[in-house]
């Protein structure tokens, strides 16, 4: 399709405004702790919103839309298990993370949380979790490089290898400008473009289908099964589904989020209103599919586009129903998706090598002014790496992204849950943890056992690992002063 004047000026100012953001950003960011963690300065509301946007990628808006459309109700398992394991996540880690990592050492990322927590001389669990960071990281910017590109060739009629350099140009140019602030901050402009999208669109859908019972009346007829929530599953496809939800103790840069808030007074809201926030997009987009089903079936003139990639279902409906410039703004949230996952996704690489290796082992002496600038080099650095594995989107690479989730999930996800509960946690348990859970997803991927999402027992094995081998050493008194110092630091202040 040729580009329209209204989208493409709606794109255009869209992108002008996030770089614009991030210009506002660089004057409020004078050192690392500004760059990596916006100096730990973030509201309960921008807290909320920008770790909302960081999880929901361009899936949100095509993939998840695309598999209702397809299958009806039975694809939505995945969104109440996100929904669940989101809420645990914001009940049980986001308070006590944002008083541990303060409490060990003042901690930016998640490789310095562990080493200071630990007490880790060696550098082994810095160097291992932030290696982990790098591998899993790098591949999920490739994805979301390609997601964009694929918005920008289609919506504009853009060759992939322009649409490649266009759709990740406005990501880099912020993030590497204004880091973390720039980061958060467009994240919360772009979390409210995405819950007006998913709001207004399946509505409009209703109007045009005639209402709901017209609606519901013609999906019945297209198939009936649409409705079953079991249709085509099994209880371990469930389970795997909803397994999903166990990732997001392991995310890094959704984590970095709860260590960046101003206070742990401001988690409480912080999680009332991302979970609202997270259910409304959900709830919206499992609607955009599912009403997609009788729009399309009472228009197949149109569907066309539809039936050749039905991850397309959102676009085709903000194209037909909308006028241009209102089309632009709903199109304009599949691009805040994508943009606000891969700018996190950039600045957590940049945070790893920056604080991890050279600080950690380069330049313990380097000034604030120069781990700045190393950050945004960074930034740049893994950004090129992406955009080179991006170049080929049929490359293999791309499809390890299924399983990178279940690789933060399993690796890091018991290692920072059990570490903010409980004090008797080793330095031991936690390196075994996080190979245990890294290992085996990969190898549960491989031979594909039992057909069970491999987050699963990666998560259930790395538990274990941390609980048997932390029972076998003891803690130093250090490390459970400094537990118990966070835990009250939490109960007097949440």
């Amino acid at each position: 399709m040729s580009a329209s004047n209204p989208t493409l000026i709606t794109f255009v100012i869209y992108i002008a405004a996030m770089v614009l953001i991030g210009f506002m950003a660089y004057r409020s960011t004078n050192n690392l702790s500004d760059y990596i963690l916006g100096g730990r300065s973030l509201g309960s509301v921008v807290t909320a919103l920008s770790a909302g946007a960081s999880d929901m990628s361009g899936w949100l808006l095509m993939g998840l839309p695309g598999a209702i459309y397809m299958s009806g109700l039975s694809e939505s398992w995945i969104a109440i298990g996100l929904i669940v394991g989101a809420y645990l996540n914001w009940l049980f880690v986001a308070g006590r993370l944002r008083v541990q990592t303060e409490h060990n050492g003042d901690a930016l990322t998640l490789p310095d949380y562990f080493s200071s927590r630990f007490e880790d001389k060696s550098g082994l669990l810095r160097i291992i979790s932030a290696v982990v960071i790098l591998v899993f990281f790098t591949i999920y910017c490739a994805s979301g490089i390609v997601a964009g590109a694929r918005l920008f060739e289609s919506t504009f009629g853009m060759s992939y290898e322009t649409a490649l350099w266009a759709g990740a140009a406005a990501t880099i140019a912020y993030t590497f400008v204004g880091g973390f602030l720039a980061v958060s901050w467009t994240d919360t402009v772009q979390a409210t473009l995405m819950i007006f999208a998913l709001i207004l669109t399946p509505i409009i859908v209703l109007l045009a289908t005639g209402g709901v019972d017209t609606t519901f009346l013609a999906i019945e007829a297209q198939d009936p099964s649409n409705f079953d929530m079991l249709k085509g599953t099994t209880f371990i496809g469930i389970i795997s589904l909803m397994g999903w939800g166990l990732g997001y103790f392991g995310q890094p840069h959704i984590l970095a989020r709860f260590m960046a808030a101003d206070s742990v007074k401001s988690i409480a809201k912080a999680r009332r209103i991302s979970m609202t926030w997270m259910i409304l997009c959900l709830g919206g987009t499992v609607a955009v599919g599912f009403f997609g089903i009788a729009y399309f079936s009472a228009h197949p003139e149109v569907a066309g586009p539809v039936t050749e990639n039905h991850e397309r279902v959102f676009i085709e409906l903000a194209k037909i129903l909308f006028n241009p410039w209102i089309a632009g703004v709903l199109l304009s949230a599949i691009l805040a998706a994508v943009m606000s996952t891969l700018s996190c996704q950039l600045l957590v690489c940049s945070s790893a090598l920056t604080e991890d290796f050279y600080k950690a082992f380069l330049r313990k002496s380097a000034s604030q002014v120069e781990l700045v600038w190393v950050g945004r080099a960074m930034v740049l650095l893994v950004a090129l790496v992406a955009i080179a594995l991006a170049a080929n989107p049929e490359n293999r690479v791309l499809g390890l992204v299924s399983y990178a989730w279940a690789g933060f999930g399993a690796a890091f996800g018991p290692v920072v849950l059990i570490s903010v509960i409980w004090k008797k946690m080793t330095r031991d348990g936690a390196l075994a943890g996080i190979l245990v859970g890294a290992i085996t997803v990969i190898v549960w991927k491989h031979f594909e056992v039992l057909g069970l999402y491999e987050i699963i027992p990666g998560f259930i094995f790395a538990s274990l690992a941390i609980y048997l081998v932390s029972l076998m050493g003891q803690p130093s008194t250090g490390m459970v002063q400094r537990f118990e110092a966070a835990e009250k630091d939490f109960h007097l202040n949440k």
